[in-house]
Parts: C-alpha cells; sequence; structure tokens
C-alpha cells in the first residue's frame, strides 16, 4: 500500500534555527496520526511541510507517492483546519462550506448540494443560514471540518483545532473527530501539545523534540514502552529513574521509566520513601514521596486509604511495569 505521507530526510531551517531538523517519517494510507510535542518541537512546521506553507530546505515530500516538495498548496490534495478555524464572517455556514467549490468553478446548485451534504455529516444541516458569530465554538469547529472535507481531500490536516474549546466539548470533539475518521475512512495528520488528545484518538503518534522524533509507535507502545526519558517524561506522566534506583529494585544499572498507576501499597515491597504531599484527583489521589533521593510519583484509587505527609509508605510492582529506556 503507497504511504499517504512519506518524509525523507526533511529539514527545514530558519537562518541558524533547525525547525525540523532531518525528519523521516511514514503516514499509512487511512491511518488518524498525531503528531505530539511542546512548543518549538517541529511538529506544526511539518504539518506546514506536508500543505505546502513551508518549503523543506533538504530532503524529499510525498504524498501517495508523488514528490510535492515543490508543489504549491492549492495543488496539493490537503486540506487544513486551523485553531481558529478561519471562518468568514460575513457569510452564513452554508456559503463557507461552499466557498471551496465556488472557487473551483462548480456550479451553484452543485456545490449547495454538496455543502448540504457535508452539513449533515457533521450534525449541523439545520444551521446552513445562520452566520459563525451566532454559532459556538464546538458548531464553528464542525463547520471548518465540513469546508475542508467537501473538497474531499485524500489528507485532513488538523492544526490543533480542539485548542480553543473548553474542557468537556474538547473531550466530546475527541469522540466525534475519530468517529467521522473512520466513517470517510481518510488519513488525518493531527497537531497537539495535548498527550492526552493524543493517546485516545491516534491510531499511532510521533512524539517529536527539538525538531527530531524522539518516537514512533501506536500510543499503547509509546505509553508503555518510551525509549528515551523525554518521552516518558512528556507522554503521560512517569517515574523517571536513574541508573542506581534502577538496579536496586532488580533492574539493570540504567535510566527507566515506572508509571504512577504501576505501584502499589505492599509492606513486602522493594521501594520505601516518605510521604510528602498528597493531592485528591477525583477518582483517585496522587501521593508523591521521597525515596533514596527521588521524587516517586504514585496513583491510589479511591478507597485505597491515602497516607498522610510524613508518613513511611511501601510499595511493590509488577517488574514487569519497570521499563528500561535507551538513553544512556
Amino acid at each position: 500500500m503507497t504511504a499517504a505521507v512519506e518524509f525523507r530526510a526533511v529539514s527545514r531551517h530558519f537562518g541558524s534555527v533547525k525547525a525540523v531538523d532531518g525528519v523521516d517519517l511514514t503516514i499509512a494510507e487511512g491511518a488518524f496520526f498525531a503528531m505530539l510535542g511542546p512548543s518549538g518541537s517541529g511538529k506544526t512546521t511539518c504539518l506546514r511541510l506536508i500543505s505546502g506553507f513551508e518549503q523543506p530546505s533538504s530532503g524529499q515530500i510525498r504524498i501517495f507517492g508523488e514528490d510535492v516538495s515543490a508543489t504549491p498548496p492549492h495543488l496539493r490534495n490537503v486540506n487544513t483546519v486551523f485553531q481558529d478555524y478561519a471562518l468568514f464572517p460575513h457569510m452564513n455556514v452554508r456559503d463557507n462550506v461552499a466557498y471551496g467549490l465556488m472557487v473551483k468553478g462548480m456550479a451553484r446548485a452543485a456545490r449547495y448540494a454538496k455543502a448540504d451534504a457535508m452539513l449533515a455529516l457533521v450534525k449541523l444541516d439545520a444551521y446552513g443560514s445562520r452566520k459563525p458569530g451566532q454559532l459556538s465554538g464546538g458548531q464553528r469547529q464542525r463547520v471548518a471540518l465540513a469546508r475542508a472535507l467537501v473538497n474531499e481531500p485524500r489528507v485532513l490536516l488538523l492544526d490543533e483545532p480542539l485548542g480553543a474549546l473548553d474542557l468537556k466539548l474538547r473531550e466530546a470533539m475527541q469522540d466525534e473527530l475519530k468517529s467521522l475518521q473512520r466513517r470517510l475512512g481518510i488519513t488525518f495528520v493531527f497537531v497537539t501539545h495535548d498527550q492526552g488528545e493524543a493517546l485516545s484518538m491516534a491510531d499511532s503518534l510521533a512524539v517529536f523534540n527539538e525538531g527530531r522524533i524522539a518516537q514512533i509507535g501506536t500510543p499503547a507502545q509509546v505509553y508503555a514502552h518510551p525509549r528515551t526519558r523525554f518521552v516518558a517524561d512528556f507522554v503521560g506522566s512517569s517515574n523517571v529513574l536513574p541508573p542506581a534506583l534502577t538496579r536496586s529494585l532488580g533492574g539493570p544499572a540504567k535510566w527507566s521509566s515506572l508509571r504512577p498507576e504501576a505501584l502499589h501499597p505492599d509492606p513486602q515491597g522493594r521501594l520505601t520513601g516518605t510521604v510528602t504531599s498528597l493531592r485528591y484527583l477525583g477518582a483517585g489521589n496522587r501521593v508523591t514521596l521521597s525515596a533514596q533521593g527521588q521524587d516517586i510519583a504514585v496513583l491510589l484509587p479511591t478507597g485505597t486509604e491515602a497516607p498522610k505527609p510524613g508518613q513511611s509508605l511501601t510499595l511493590t510492582f509488577d517488574p514487569s511495569a519497570l521499563h528500561v529506556m535507551d538513553d544512556a
């Protein structure tokens, strides 16, 4: 199967700044692929390189096997949904969705029929006559999606499109986006700095750091088996343990990752420390203790007796939960 998007040793430099530095990447056709990383890690620049809004300083970008490194944006079979949606405030919803088709010269009746069908797909068929200012944030986001999808792109690029929404609405839109992608079967490339979004929505993801990809894999692979200290610390929450502490817990003298939810109180356990803080999270308590000069986080489910600051606590874990990482 031809890859939907492929980067071959792609770099993008702005003067002395290496925004993207020798990235190799393959995104499968029909995948929901996430690019995850902190601000300035290179993920958004990669998205702009796919769209054509940036050109590579070196390397090659291919979309469905075609080299598009020098192809302008309007000639690429991709569309982008931005964080601010970029809707035309003076146009109603129907005209916003149909705008790209109008620019392509499609007849009025045909483009309105396609726009109405796309609005029905995103559950806004009753809102075509409204202006963007009369819609909620979630509704405007759906209009932006419909406008991008009506052009039938083979790849849809999403640049942190949920960032402006409140928590409840963002979670609801995560489910809707994933459901929409499954129904349409097209490739979604989603940029986010939110680890929860990437883990819950993506089929596979790339973690970016300083212009390079630190790790690629499924969400489960990246979460359970981080390759580096950066990935362990950035994706979810993890105890990153130095070599001496790893060895005392039965592992080799290397850096390792141990997730807070893998630890459990047990008087016969191997790890003992003093509780320094306790935070109630609703579904559980996050306990921090000091052990062998290291802060250790533990996630105890609701119903488990919560320790008090200053109390000694001994913990155990399944040996398979101690993941040794690649970096020195």
